[in-house]
């Protein structure tokens, strides 16, 4: 049986990465998707694509940042899927590298405003309309790069990920008792266009690789394998946690 059936999972970032192969993974197991990222017509190519294999998808481009923007796509869910169940708050950016004295403060803010404020103004409309169907399940997107360990130039981009753990925290603490889980997922490096601008040379490649204990990069569909996890009920007693899909850079020291 689907994992996702008659589960309505808004999920942002969906135009390409892990929120694309998320999207088509929870259309494939039930769920009714809606998409959100900044580019339309990836989202309508990606829209058509889940269709064409019989699964129900809507989209709406914009910016994670504006709280309109969170809002219009719960009333999205609502208006055409009738609820909301499921909110995988996964669109971020890297920012931009460099070091904590060289860098602008509009850069540092731009970084915390994509990954956790956005965070924040998803959840706060999400919530409610989760609340209205008894429950559900919320997931953000955040990285073991200030969690498990720090790499250097990446001071913005680490404080707002783990911003996103805290907030995790919280929340599955206030609302656990209305039957609403919270969850952060941490991935690896992931062969992503976002994880490529990393890897752009073949000694790059093979060090991010290195950095890992399975010597390797995630696709972007293993990662939202666990994020359907997260979603489904198969962890209805996990709340609160992050979630380290990383292929074992956490550990690794070799």
């Amino acid at each position: 049986m689907p994992q996702l059936s008659n589960k309505v999972a808004i999920i942002t970032g969906a135009s390409s990465g892990i929120g694309r192969a998320s999207a088509i993974l929870f259309a494939r197991e039930g769920a009714s998707v809606v998409l959100g990222a900044r580019r339309q017509p990836e989202l309508d190519a990606l829209v058509e694509e889940i269709r064409e294999c019989g699964g129900q998808a809507v989209s709406l481009a914009g910016d994670v940042k504006s709280e309109a923007y969170a809002s219009a796509l719960v009333e999205l869910a609502v208006g055409r899927f009738g609820g909301l169940d499921v909110a995988f708050n996964n669109a971020g950016t890297t920012g931009t590298p460099g070091s904590v004295q060289e860098m602008a403060l509009t850069q540092w803010q731009e970084t915390l405003d994509t990954n956790l404020t956005s965070a924040f103004v998803g959840a706060k409309h999400q919530i409610p309309a989760m609340l209205a169907r008894g429950g559900g399940s919320l997931i953000f997107t955040s990285t073991f790069v200030g969690y498990s360990l720090g790499l250097p130039g990446m001071a913005a981009y680490a404080a707002s990920k783990a911003g996103l753990v805290g907030l995790t925290q919280v929340l599955a603490a206030e609302f656990g008792t209305q039957g609403v889980r919270v969850n952060a997922l941490l991935p690896g490096g992931t062969d992503t266009p976002m994880g490529r601008a990393f890897t752009d040379t073949p000694q790059s490649l093979a060090f991010v690789q290195n950095m890992h204990a399975l010597k390797r990069l995630a696709q972007p569909e293993e990662i939202a394998r666990s994020a359907l996890y997260l979603a489904s009920d198969a962890s209805s007693f996990t709340t609160g946690i992050a979630l380290l899909a990383d292929g074992g850079v956490s550990i690794c020291r070799t």
